[in-house]
Formats: C-alpha cells, sequence, structure tokens
C-alpha cells in the first residue's frame, strides 16, 4: 500500500467520514481555505489509482467511496513510521514519546495495560 500525500489524506478523511460523495460533496465537507473543484477531482482520480477509492457512475459523475479502510491505512502507516524511524521497534516509539515528555504516567499505564490483554 503507498502512502499518500497530505493532500490526497485530506480527501481520503472526507471520504472515510462521509462513506460515498460527489466531488461537490466533498468540496462541502472539506475545511476553508477549500482547495478548487478541479484540484479535487484530480486528487480523487489519483487515489482511484492507486486502488484507494473507486466509484459509482452516474451518467457523466462519479459517487466515489473508499476501498481502503481507514484503520488498515492506519495501521500500515504506523509500521512504516516505526519502521523507518524507531529500527522497527514499538518500544523505541513510545520510549521516544515519554522521554520528549509527550505521554504523562497515566497514559502510558493504559498502553501498558493494552498491551498486556
Amino acid at each position: 500500500m503507498q502512502e499518500l500525500t497530505k493532500a490526497e489524506e485530506q480527501i481520503m478523511q472526507v471520504l472515510w467520514t462521509v462513506e460515498k460523495a460527489f466531488v461537490k460533496e466533498l468540496l462541502a465537507e472539506m475545511n476553508e481555505p477549500k482547495p478548487a473543484y478541479n484540484t479535487v477531482s484530480t486528487i480523487i482520480r489519483i487515489l482511484e489509482k492507486k486502488d484507494f477509492v473507486s466509484f459509482t457512475a452516474f451518467g457523466k459523475t462519479h459517487q466515489y467511496y473508499p476501498i481502503v479502510s481507514r484503520e488498515d491505512y492506519k495501521t500500515q502507516i504506523s509500521k512504516s513510521l516505526v519502521s523507518k524511524y524507531f529500527d522497527g521497534s514499538f518500544e523505541n516509539l513510545v520510549s521516544f514519546f515519554a522521554k520528549k515528555e509527550e505521554i504523562d504516567l497515566e497514559e502510558l499505564d493504559d498502553i501498558i495495560k493494552t498491551l498486556k490483554k
């Protein structure tokens, strides 16, 4: 699975939330400043080529829907992050955030409890 660009991920976040939408509907759900209609249309076609979305045709218009779930993408990106920056070790990842004081003790306890399950 390929990693998404920031713009592609922004559109996928909207599409994962609404589940299916026409380009105009995607635009309506996006935060300001909104990209141009043609920009969203181009990015959605790129996402289609990357096998992240598919569509149902209604005449000349298309309703798009995700074929990669948010959970599957999140899993892939997490593994990639750990592999690239933390030597493949989730322990190194947690340790990094603990040292940077990005995780408080309560959150760390929750992580440990989750891992023990």
